[in-house]
Parts: structure tokens; sequence; C-alpha cells
């Protein structure tokens, strides 16, 4: 099971790394500019990046060619989900209220990426923008009180974003995401 993370200059880059590695998958960062057709994986993630890097499609390198070739899932974390909302036609814009720290995620819809946790749970949140509209042909699958799109998935392909951070030790259950996500991953390489 080959798992890469494109480093999109997030604080938490090697993190998203070594939960992937302690779960027993192959996995490496590579920079955002390596083209698709240079990536071996079964899945990917799209890491979170500098302040706002998320709004700005120049910023992002290649996630773009990533999205729309993409023969496996993808995660998007904090900028990789805002891109990917931007990049499908939603829309990602300065949060009202910027979350720092903890805070309470409401699962709304329990599907792969939150299956087996509970409906509510604390999470590490780092981030001054979000997104303010999901794409569509994507569903909202959690928020918190302060940001209403928390978790999307795309309904046509295996493309998932979260806005808090689950390779922190800081949020609760961010191992199992990681774990359902391998295993969305194996699934789908079957």
């Amino acid at each position: 099971m080959d798992i890469p993370v494109i480093d999109n200059g997030g604080q938490w880059t090697h993190k998203e790394w070594r939960v992937l590695r302690d779960l027993g998958v192959s996995t490496q960062i590579l920079p955002n500019t390596t083209r698709l057709s240079e990536i071996r994986a079964d899945g990917l993630v799209l890491s979170g990046g500098a302040p706002r890097v998320g709004l700005h499609e120049k910023k992002m390198g290649r996630n773009g060619e990533y999205l729309d070739g993409a023969e496996f899932p993808v995660l998007g974390i904090c900028a990789g989900l805002q891109f990917m909302a931007i990049h499908f036609g939603g829309e990602a814009h300065p949060a009202i209220t910027p979350e720092f720290g903890k805070a309470s995620l409401t699962v709304e819809i329990q599907d792969a990426l939150f299956s087996g946790l509970p409906a509510q749970f604390e999470v590490w949140e780092s981030h001054n923008d979000e997104v303010t509209r999901a794409p569509d042909g994507f569903e909202i699958l959690a928020r918190s009180a302060d940001c209403p799109i928390q978790a999307i998935r795309s309904l046509k392909r295996p493309l998932y974003g979260v806005q808090f951070h689950p390779e922190v030790e800081d949020t609760k259950f961010g191992r199992e995401i990681f774990q359902n996500f391998v295993r969305t991953c194996e699934e789908w390489r079957r």
C-alpha cells in the first residue's frame, strides 16, 4: 500500500507522513511540483499549507492535476480541503471566526472516513480560511460550532477533505480517521 503525502508547506506535513508510516503504509513526502505521472500510489494525502495557500491555485503546485487525474482516493487536509473545494467549483474565504486549538466536531454523515467513530469528538484546528460552499456533487460530512463545513466527500469519486488536523495528537480518533482512509484505499485497489 503506497500513500504519498503532497507537501503544500504545512507545519505538520511530517506528522501526516508519520501516522501513515506507523500504520504500516509505504509513504513519502513529495513536493507539490511532482507530476502525477511520476507518482506511484494507492492513495494520496494533500497536506495543509502556509496561511492562505489553499485559496491560491498557483501556490498549490500540481494539486489540481492530482485531483483531476487520480485514479485512487485522495484526502485533502486544511489547505488541501480548501483547494479541493475551490477547484471543483465551491468556495473558500477568510473565516468569520478563525479556529486555533481544540474544537468540538459533529459528524453529520458517518461515511467511510468516520466509520466506527462517535458522532461528536474533539479535533485540533489551525485555520484562518474555510470552505464556505461545498462544490456540487460533494456532501458535507461534519461541522463545528464556528465552521459549518469541517469535512466533505465527493459523491462520484473517492475524494475526501477535512478542515481539522487528524495528524495532530490533540485530535481524538485522528489515527482512526487515517486508518479509515487507508482502508478506503485498500478497497479501491481491489
